[in-house]
C-alpha cells in the first residue's frame, strides 16, 4: 500500500486526522449571499470587491491558495505586490453578474497543478503581471461590450506580453497532520530584473465580532522569541509560524475599518487594510507595533534577475508538534511528500495510455480536491441578526431563502468553483463525486451524506439547491451519484458499503415523495420541474409561473423522474440481497417507472405525450390557459433527457428477489400496455435479462439519429445543448399570430455556440448550444447500459449519414474521445480548450497548464463560462480512467 493510500486508512479509521487541514479558504467571500445584510438582496453591491480588503467577513474567509483547519478557525494565504498595481493583492479579482457583459468572471490566471487526497501535498501556480493591473480598464471594457462579444480577459489587455510576469508556485507539504510545510517559489519570467513583495499571511475568521463572549475567546498571533510567531485560538490550540530569514514582522486585527468605509465608528486600530495601506501607502502607523493582532504577516521583497526564482520557505506546526530545527528537514520532507504523490498518481493512473492523458486527469484531480471549501451558513442567525450588530432589515424575513429555517451548514464541501461559484450546488456535487471516488471514496460518500442531513435537507424532503436560491429545483441525481459512488467504491475496496447506500436511500425516498407531492401537476406521472440546470435553454424562466396561469409539461423533467425511480429501484435491490423487506420498495419504484415510461409516451386516447411522432422527438407541453397545449418544438438536451432513464436487470439479481420478480411477472401478464414498456432478451444459461427504458428499440433509434448528427447536436467535442438546426431555423413562440416578448426580447431560441446573447436568467446562462460536460458523461453511461442490453449485434450509424455503422458501446467511446479531445492535444500540439489564445497553445509556460470551464464551445470547443469551474468538468478524469467499472 502506498504512503498516501495509507493516510487515507488512517484518516478513515479515525486513527490520524490528516484532513484536519486543507484547502478550504474560498477565493471570493465578497459578493456572496451569506455576507448580504441588505434590504433588497442585491448581494454583488452589498458586499463589492473593493470593500473586501477593508472589511470583515461574517460567514467565511477568502485568500490567494490558501488554506485553513478544518473549521476554518486558522487561516493561511499570500498576498503579493508587483510595486505598480493600487492595491495589494490578497485575493482574486473579477467582475460581479451586472459588471460582466456574460456575468460573473473571475479575471486572473491561476492553475491547480496537484494535489493528493488528504492534503498530504498540494501545488497552485499564481500568474501575475509584472506591470499595473488595470482593473479599470477590465471593468470598462466589459461593460462596453455587448452580448455579441466575448468577455474581455486579462491576457487581453497585454499584461502577459513579453513574458513581464511572475509565476507565483504555492506548495504545501505536511510532515504530520498538523505540521505543515509551505514553499512559495516566485519566477521571473521577464528579460529584466524584478522585485516583488511577498507577504505570506496568518490570521483568524472573525467570529469574536459575532458572539457576545468575543472578548473571552479572541485568539491572537504575536511575535515569538525566536524565527517564529506564537498562534493561539482557544478552540484549536497553539501554533507556530516558523520563517526563515529577516523578514518585517506586520500585526494587525481582522477587523472593518468603519471609518474608512463608512465615515464613521472607531477610527483608532489595526485593521484588516493595515498591510495594503503599509505597503502600497508607506503608513507605517497602519499596523500594531506592539507586534500582535489577529492577522499578521512576515513581509519580505524578493529582487530576482531575469528567468530567475527564488523561494521563501514557513512551517505552520503545532507547539508541541516536537519541531527544534524547522528547516533542516524541510527539504526532505517535501521531496519525500512530492514522491509520494507520484506514486499515488502512478498507481491510479496505470494503463491510461499516454503522458498528456495522465497530466490532464491528473490536473483534473487536483482541482476537484483544491476545491475543497469550509461553508458556514446559518439560515436563522443570518435572517435574525447577530448579538450587538444592527438588526437586519425586516424584509429579509420574507426574502431570499426565509423558508430555508432549519439550514445550519458549517462544513467541508466540495465547490463547483471557489471564485465564481464558492457555494455547494447540489446536483452540481452530484457529479463531483465520481472522480472523487477514484482518489478518495470515503470523502465522496460522506458529501453524498451531508446533503441528506437534517441541517442541509428541508423537512418537507427538498435537497438545497444553491445559496442564491436554495429552493430552486436541481435535477434528481443524488440517487444515480450514490449508486455510482457505491459501485467505485466496492470496486476499489472489494467491500460494499451497504450502510453508506441504506443511509442516503432512506433520505433519498424522502426527497423522491416531495417530487412527487410538488411537481407533478395533476397527478398524471408527468412533471413541471422547473429550473433543472438548463435555465437558458427555453423560451422563458421554466422557474417562473408562466403566463395567464399555462402550465408547461417538461420532457426532461418527467425523464429525470424516470431515470430516478430506476436509480431507487436498483439500490433497493442491492439492499434487498441482505435484507428483503426492500424487495417491496424495489416493486414501488419499478410500478412507478412504469406509469412513467407511460405517461411520458402517450397518456391516453385524449391527452397528448411528449413524444412526437413527426419529429421523432421529445418536446416540453405547454398548456394555455384556454386548453390548448402545444409542444415546444425546440431540439435541445430536454429531449435527450429520457436517455438517461435506463437500466438493465441480469437473471440472478432477479432471482435474489423472489417477491419483486413474482410481482414483475404478474405486471407483465396483467397489464398488457405496461408489459410492452419491459423488453427482455434471452441469454443461454443465465436466463431473461429485462431492460427497463423510456426509449426503446425504434424510438432509441430516431433519438439517437438525431442525436448522432453533425448538422445537429454532433460536434467534434461531444453532444451540443442545443441542436445546430436551430442556427437557421431559430425557434420562435407565437400567440395568437404574434411573437411574445420577455424583457424587451422575443421568445426564442437559436443555436448560440458559445456565450448566450440574452441576459433572461443573469449570469453566465450559456445553455444555448455549448458542449456541457455532466449531461454528456450521463449520456455515455446510458448507451453503455444500452450496450449491455442489446449487444454488439445492434448498430447504429455515426456520425449519421456517414455510412459508417457502430456498436452502441463504440459509439459511448466515440462521444469519450470527442469529449476528452477538449484537453488532449491534437496531432498540431494545440489544445482545443485554449481556443484562439496563441499564447496559451504556444508558450511553454502556459500550454500544459489546464483549465476545466464551466462548458464549451459547441463548434470548437474552447472554453466558456467560469474558468476555474473544475467542478462537474471533472468528470473528465473518470473519462480518462482506464479502469471503469461497469456501470449495469
Amino acid at each position: 500500500m502506498n504512503a498516501e493510500k495509507l493516510r487515507l486508512q488512517e484518516t478513515k479509521a479515525h486513527h490520524i486526522h490528516w484532513k484536519r487541514w486543507g484547502p478550504y479558504l474560498s477565493e471570493r467571500q465578497w459578493g456572496t449571499v451569506r455576507e448580504d445584510y441588505s434590504a433588497t438582496g442585491e448581494a454583488w453591491d452589498y458586499f463589492p470587491h473593493e470593500q473586501a480588503r477593508s472589511r470583515a467577513y461574517r460567514w467565511g474567509e477568502d485568500g490567494i491558495g490558501g488554506i485553513s483547519d478544518y473549521h476554518q478557525h486558522i487561516c493561511f494565504g499570500l498576498a503579493v505586490w508587483n510595486g505598480h498595481d493600487p492595491i495589494l493583492k490578497e485575493r482574486l479579482f473579477g467582475l460581479t453578474g451586472p459588471e460582466g457583459n456574460h456575468g460573473e468572471d473571475v479575471k486572473e490566471l491561476y492553475y491547480y497543478l496537484d494535489a493528493t487526497p488528504t492534503h498530504s501535498y498540494l501545488k497552485m501556480l499564481y500568474k501575475y503581471p509584472q506591470t499595473l493591473y488595470n482593473y479599470a480598464w477590465l471593468v470598462e471594457e466589459n461593460r462596453r461590450r455587448g452580448k455579441d462579444l466575448p468577455e474581455f480577459e486579462l491576457i487581453d489587455t497585454g499584461a502577459f506580453n513579453g513574458d513581464r510576469y511572475f509565476d507565483i508556485f504555492i506548495e504545501y507539504a505536511k510532515d504530520k497532520p498538523e505540521d505543515i510545510l509551505i514553499k512559495i517559489t516566485c519566477v521571473n519570467r521577464g528579460p529584466d530584473p524584478a522585485r516583488i513583495h511577498v507577504l505570506p499571511q496568518l490570521w483568524f475568521r472573525n467570529t469574536w465580532s459575532w458572539s457576545d463572549d468575543g472578548d473571552i475567546r479572541r485568539p491572537h498571533v504575536k511575535a515569538g522569541n525566536g524565527s517564529w510567531l506564537e498562534v493561539h485560538h482557544p478552540q484549536v490550540g497553539d501554533y507556530r509560524l516558523y520563517y526563515e530569514g529577516s523578514p518585517e514582522l506586520l500585526f494587525c486585527d481582522n477587523e472593518t475599518n468603519s471609518q474608512k468605509l463608512f465615515g464613521s465608528g472607531n477610527s483608532h486600530g489595526y485593521f484588516k487594510d493595515a498591510f495594503h495601506e503599509y505597503v502600497i501607502d508607506g503608513r507605517q502607523e497602519a499596523v500594531n507595533p506592539a507586534r500582535t493582532g489577529t492577522k499578521a504577516t512576515a513581509y519580505d521583497t524578493l529582487s530576482i534577475a531575469a528567468g530567475e526564482s527564488q523561494s521563501i520557505r514557513l512551517r505552520l506546526s503545532k507547539s508541541d508538534a516536537g519541531v527544534t530545527n524547522p528547516f533542516a528537514d524541510f527539504d526532505t520532507i517535501y521531496a519525500q511528500r512530492r514522491a509520494d504523490a507520484d506514486e499515488f498518481y502512478d498507481e491510479l493512473q496505470e494503463g491510461v495510455k499516454t503522458d498528456d492523458a495522465k497530466l490532464v486527469q491528473r490536473q483534473a484531480l487536483a482541482g476537484m480536491i483544491w476545491s475543497k471549501q469550509f461553508y458556514h451558513y446559518d439560515i436563522p442567525r443570518w435572517l435574525n441578526g447577530d448579538p450587538g450588530q444592527p438588526a437586519p432589515p425586516p424584509q429579509r424575513k420574507e426574502g431570499r431563502n426565509h423558508e430555508w429555517f432549519h439550514l445550519n451548514n458549517a462544513d467541508v464541501v466540495s465547490m463547483p468553483d471557489k471564485w465564481e461559484y464558492p457555494w455547494y450546488a447540489a446536483w452540481d456535487l452530484a457529479f463531483h463525486c465520481l472522480p472523487l471516488a477514484l482518489v478518495d471514496p470515503q470523502f465522496a460518500k460522506h458529501q453524498l451524506v451531508l446533503m441528506t442531513r437534517e441541517w442541509y435537507m428541508h423537512p418537507n424532503g427538498q435537497l438545497p439547491a444553491y445559496e442564491w436560491a436554495f429552493g430552486d429545483v436541481n435535477p434528481p441525481v443524488h440517487a444515480w451519484a450514490t449508486w455510482r459512488v457505491y459501485q467505485i467504491d466496492r470496486k476499489q475496496t472489494g467491500k460494499p458499503d451497504r450502510d453508506f447506500l441504506e443511509r442516503v436511500f432512506h433520505k433519498l425516498m424522502l426527497n423522491f415523495t416531495w417530487w412527487v407531492n410538488r411537481k407533478d401537476y395533476d397527478d398524471r406521472n408527468v412533471f413541471q420541474g422547473g429550473f433543472l440546470g438548463l435555465d437558458n435553454i427555453g423560451v422563458f424562466d421554466r422557474s417562473a409561473p408562466l403566463m395567464n396561469g399555462g402550465r408547461l409539461d417538461q420532457a426532461d423533467g418527467t425523464a429525470w423522474m424516470g431515470m430516478y425511480c430506476l436509480n431507487l429501484m436498483r439500490i433497493a435491490l442491492e439492499l434487498a440481497k441482505e435484507n428483503p423487506v426492500y424487495q417491496d420498495i424495489a416493486t414501488k419504484f419499478f410500478e412507478h417507472f412504469l406509469h412513467i415510461a407511460e405517461a411520458i409516451n402517450s397518456m391516453g386516447e385524449d391527452a397528448h405525450g411528449l413524444w412526437d411522432e413527426e419529429d421523432e422527438f421529445y418536446y416540453d407541453m405547454l398548456h394555455l390557459p384556454n386548453g390548448e397545449a402545444r409542444p415546444m418544438k425546440i431540439r435541445s438536451m430536454v429531449g435527450l433527457v429520457p436517455l438517461f432513464a435506463i437500466e438493465t436487470l441480469e437473471a440472478d439479481l432477479i432471482e435474489r428477489a423472489p417477491e419483486f420478480a413474482k410481482r414483475l411477472e404478474w405486471v407483465l401478464e396483467n397489464r398488457p400496455h405496461l408489459a410492452n414498456l419491459v423488453s427482455r432478451w434471452q441469454v443461454p444459461g443465465r436466463g431473461e435479462r429485462r431492460l427497463l427504458a423510456l426509449l426503446r428499440g425504434h424510438r432509441m433509434k430516431r433519438v439517437l439519429a438525431r442525436m448522432l448528427d453533425e448538422t445537429e447536436f454532433l460536434s467534434d467535442y461531444g453532444i451540443r445543448a442545443v441542436s445546430r438546426y436551430h442556427k437557421d431555423h431559430p425557434y420562435v413562440l407565437h400567440c395568437d399570430g404574434q411573437v411574445l416578448q420577455c424583457y424587451g426580447q422575443d421568445l426564442s431560441v437559436e443555436y448560440q455556440p458559445a456565450e448566450s446573447n440574452t441576459g433572461m436568467f443573469g449570469g453566465n446562462s450559456n445553455w444555448r448550444g455549448p458542449i456541457w460536460f455532466p449531461v454528456n458523461y450521463l449520456i455515455v453511461e446510458s448507451l453503455e447500459k444500452f450496450h449491455h442490453y442489446y449487444g454488439d449485434d445492434f448498430k447504429v450509424e455515426c456520425p449519421t449519414n456517414s455510412g459508417n455503422y457502430m456498436t452502441i458501446n463504440e459509439v459511448a467511446q466515440e462521444l469519450s474521445r470527442r469529449l476528452c479531445s477538449i484537453f488532449l492535444k491534437d496531432a498540431d500540439g494545440k489544445r482545443a480548450v485554449f481556443g484562439q489564445y496563441p499564447h496559451l497553445q504556444e508558450n511553454s509556460q502556459f500550454r500544459d497548464h489546464l483549465l476545466f470551464h464551466e462548458y464549451f464551445h459547441g463548434d470548437t470547443g474552447r472554453g466558456v463560462g467560469a474558468s476555474h469551474q473544475t467542478g462537474w468538468t471533472g468528470v473528465v478524469a473518470k473519462l480518462l480512467h482506464p479502469k471503469r467499472e461497469a456501470v449495469h
